[in-house]
């Protein structure tokens, strides 16, 4: 990780960054981004918190106390595997070519499961530098503390502010067979330009459920910024859904640590991409308990000269024994100046597994574009046929009113008498 500044911005290198780097000239190991040095601190109000009763209001250290308490429940570390400490512990001048060879990758994984606590190898999916940044400039951080057999419900609103940056740290602690359901919206309901963000941080216990629903509706002036982390403990549950709408430069991170059996995470991202928009995702689930599972479903709409980078990580540790994980991505390209890149990577180190990945890409042929052009429907207007589609989906969808406005004004914005046909 490193992060350079200079007088105008400060720039964020490996945002996004893939655990295991691919060939260079793809372009699509990590991002990096420059945000302005002269982007102020929003006031407080713009991060309004609806539902957060006393009951599940947390002390400020209760995540990191959570994490701390995992290192006892999980004090052994990963089974015995070739180039392991045994196997270095054995090495000498005759035998060293005897032990297989790592990579960079495979030494940083190996010391990850042999030496480090649940609460050190805790990461978000945007990285070190992202994290660091959103967290340093949090505007209000949120703490959540579901006690034990509970169900809570909130909802964390983020409003950007012109020449601001927004930005709510969240830390949810969900104790054993509790439920939470944690809505998150990024809006822009003013004109201005800014950065508008959230970092999440969910430690979910034994049989815990949460839920979890990011919509992101900010013009294109803005900068959104998603960055999530997620510890699962026995049988856990967590569901995540991103709705990515927005913004003329949005990053979404997300990195799961599945290390307690029978745990499971599921992922649902829809996204659009218009005019010149740039959209970069992240998703790392790292599974180490045995029959763990995770789901990773994406689907897309790219048009006019939008770009996207896609990556997505299964991992399978060594000792995951009975594990599966699946990841798909559906993507419409509606016009050829767009620039789509997928990467679905699997990482295996254990034989009792099962991994799934593959992507889908689709494009509006000649013919269909002549056959509406013969309709009276130009390149422009078959494009916001998808996007209108995409937006009427999102709309429909929205977990309350105030989540269905912003999709409605950002629809608007985009796209002549939404409202009124959607209506």
């Amino acid at each position: 990780m490193k992060q350079t500044t200079n007088t105008a911005a400060t720039t964020l290198e490996q945002v996004n960054a893939m655990p295991a780097a691919t060939w260079g000239w793809l372009k699509m190991n990590q991002t990096k981004l420059e945000l302005s040095d002269e982007l102020a601190a929003a006031p407080a109000e713009t991060v309004k918190v609806e539902g957060l009763d006393e009951q599940f209001a947390g002390v400020a250290d209760a995540f990191d106390a959570a994490m701390d308490a995992m290192a006892e429940r999980f004090p052994e570390r990963r089974a015995s595997a070739p180039g392991d400490a045994a196997d270095r512990a054995r090495i000498t001048p005759e035998t060293e070519l005897d032990v297989p060879a790592t990579s960079v990758y495979q030494a940083g994984a190996i010391k990850l499961e042999e030496e480090l606590s649940p609460a050190e190898a805790f990461e978000t999916g945007m990285g070190e530098a992202a994290y660091t940044y959103l967290a340093d400039h949090a505007t209000k951080r949120v703490v959540i503390d579901v006690p034990a057999y509970k169900h809570a419900t909130v909802t964390v609103r983020v409003s950007g502010v012109d020449a601001a940056a927004a930005i709510a740290a969240i830390d949810v602690v969900v104790r054993p067979q509790s439920t939470l359901d944690l809505q998150i919206a990024l809006d822009s309901p003013v004109a201005g330009e800014g950065v508008v963000g959230s970092v999440l941080r969910v430690c979910a216990h034994e049989y815990a459920t949460v839920n979890v629903a990011c919509t992101q509706t900010l013009d294109d002036s803005w900068i959104a910024l998603d960055d999530t982390g997620l510890f699962l403990d026995e049988g856990a549950r967590v569901n995540v859904q991103h709705t990515v709408l927005g913004a003329g430069a949005s990053a979404t991170g997300l990195a799961g640590d599945l290390l307690g059996d029978t745990a499971k995470v599921t992922i649902d991202t829809d996204y659009l991409g218009a005019r010149e928009q740039v959209r970069d995702f992240n998703y790392e689930l790292r599974h180490r308990g045995r029959k763990t599972e995770c789901e990773i479903d994406a689907n897309g709409v790219l048009t006019g000269t939008s770009k996207k980078v896609y990556r997505g990580t299964i991992d399978l540790v060594h000792g995951c024994k009975g594990a599966t994980g699946t990841e798909r991505e559906t993507v419409l390209l509606a016009n050829k100046g767009v620039d789509n890149k997928t990467i679905p990577v699997i990482l295996c180190d254990e034989d009792d597994v099962a991994g799934n990945h593959g992507a889908t890409i689709g494009h509006v042929r000649d013919e269909q574009l002549f056959y509406l052009a013969c309709r009276g429907l130009d390149q422009n207007a078959a494009e916001d046929l998808f996007i209108r589609a995409k937006l009427e989906d999102a709309a429909l969808s929205a977990t309350d009113e105030r989540t269905r406005a912003g999709i409605v004004r950002l629809g608007n914005n985009l796209i002549d008498n939404f409202e009124e046909e959607l209506a």
